[in-house]
């Protein structure tokens, strides 16, 4: 039977949940079928596919540009048959780099970067659209692709407007991240989510937010480059990625082939994927200035649908609102800086009476500090609270400033954009986590204090 609709209202089927069938013939009209994990709208009359390792379709099409693919709509399993013309390949351009993102972020995670790679995206002309009949037991009702109503319009501005809101007046940057995740979580219900900063001396992302992961996931750090979140990062460019279990599942089938082949190249190591282990949709945002990165701003979801084109557009504007009040913080933190005073100021409460023995250990090989065998910190910002606990056991002092730090060669942070307040946060958060006997509490402009339960031990090694 005959779709009656436009290409757009399939758009669902056009989001990866379910592996389509690509069916070509030779000159000779010989069939090849085989699966593919995802058909790209490309506009009403257009879709594309990519050209990776189908070395029979591509020569099929070479020889008879007619090729056939079927897709299901994911939340009903109705089939469709999309009958196309092949019409050219494209190498450079917009098409080509959207798919090719992706296709990077799913090789990267699975260490094939250079071996699963996109060779060209193939675009294809859509001749007709057939409805499969007796696929299903029961025809379904047709079901529009993502409605948004005028209330639904509202609510987002709403949003829109509280995450603004609270940026805006966000008192310091630890505070600012916070307020915009839990906006997320309130106004979307967006579950799982968390902010990476970018630190350009070392060319990592460090998690200095995150919400919904249970034990939090502070202090993890991505490579540029590497896994969703780096590729997101590297190209400053949104990706949302469907059913991501199966485009892993997929590139793994590809990476067992390559590691089989005598004389392939060597493969990387696979790449953890930070956050929720069994996650089937993440929309990764990257937070930038111009070409200036600041973060990435990622979200995740057990559901394969649970992100749409909306989402898309929309957290790019919030992405957007998000790197401006970083850097005002950021910028606002260095502007703040105060010298020390001359003498203690004791300004926070004494510490308890009642207190554990900690012996804490600096690894001077790879800068980390561990808390009685279990890692807690490592970098700049293990530096930092090793420096702070040193001098406040030689000389008694509990108040530190900001300036100080700067001006402390050993700690090597880099003369412009120190990113100060990002590591104390990070620190600051590490240290209420795994060891909230010693705390680090700001007390004014460019200020804080130490509070530590006594009879700590410190040891290098």
């Amino acid at each position: 039977m005959t779709f009656s609709g436009k290409l757009s209202d399939l758009k669902r089927c056009f989001q990866g949940v379910v592996p389509s069938i690509i069916t070509t013939s030779d000159g000779e009209g010989v069939p090849n079928v085989t699966f593919i994990s995802h058909v790209y709208y490309v506009d009403e009359q257009h879709v594309a596919l990519s050209c990776q390792f189908f070395n029979k379709t591509r020569k099929n099409l070479d020889d008879n540009p007619l090729a056939c693919v079927e897709v299901w709509e994911p939340t009903t399993l109705q089939a469709y048959r999309l009958h196309l013309r092949f019409l050219r390949s494209e190498k450079t351009g917009t098409l080509f780099e959207t798919m090719r993102v992706r296709i990077d972020a799913i090789a990267s995670h699975t260490g094939m970067s250079g071996v699963f790679r996109l060779i060209a995206a193939d675009v294809f002309e859509v001749k007709a659209i057939e409805v499969v009949e007796g696929f299903l037991v029961e025809v379904p009702p047709d079901i529009p692709a993502e409605p948004i109503s005028i209330e639904g319009l509202r609510t987002e501005v709403r949003g829109l407007q509280c995450i603004s809101d609270r940026v805006n007046r966000a008192a310091d940057l630890e505070t600012l991240l916070h307020n915009v995740l839990e906006a997320l979580e309130d106004y979307f219900h967006f579950s799982h989510t968390s902010v990476l900063l970018f630190e350009e001396a070392s060319q990592q992302l460090v998690t200095l937010a995150s919400r919904g992961y249970g034990e939090s996931g502070v202090g993890a750090e991505v490579p540029v480059g590497q896994g969703v979140i780096g590729t997101v990062a590297r190209e400053r460019r949104v990706l949302r990625l469907t059913n991501l279990e199966a485009d892993l599942d997929y590139a793994r089938a590809i990476r067992r082939e390559a590691q089989a082949e005598r004389g392939g190249p060597a493969l990387k190591m696979e790449v953890p994927l930070p956050g929720l282990p069994d996650a089937q949709s993440v929309l990764a945002i990257p937070l930038a200035i111009g070409d200036r990165l600041i973060g990435v701003l990622s979200a995740e979801d057990r559901d394969p649908m649970r992100f749409g084109e909306w989402h898309e557009a929309y957290l790019e504007i919030v992405g957007n609102q998000i790197a401006l009040g970083v850097e005002r913080m950021l910028n606002r933190a260095e502007e703040q800086d105060e010298p020390v005073h001359a003498t203690p100021a004791p300004a926070v409460p004494p510490p308890p009476a009642k207190a554990r023995h900690l012996t804490l250990t600096f690894y001077k090989s790879d800068d980390a500090i561990f808390v009685d065998d279990e890692y807690l910190i490592r970098n700049v910002p293990a530096r930092i609270l090793w420096r702070v606990l040193r001098e406040s056991q030689r000389t008694g002092r509990t108040e530190f400033s900001n300036r100080e730090l700067r001006l402390d060669a050993w700690l090597g942070l880099p003369p412009v954009k120190a990113n100060l307040e990002s590591r104390l946060i990070l620190l600051r958060q590490r240290l209420r986590e795994k060891c909230p006997d010693i705390q680090l509490t700001p007390t004014g402009r460019g200020r804080f204090a130490l509070r530590a339960c006594p009879g700590i031990e410190l040891t290098e090694r």
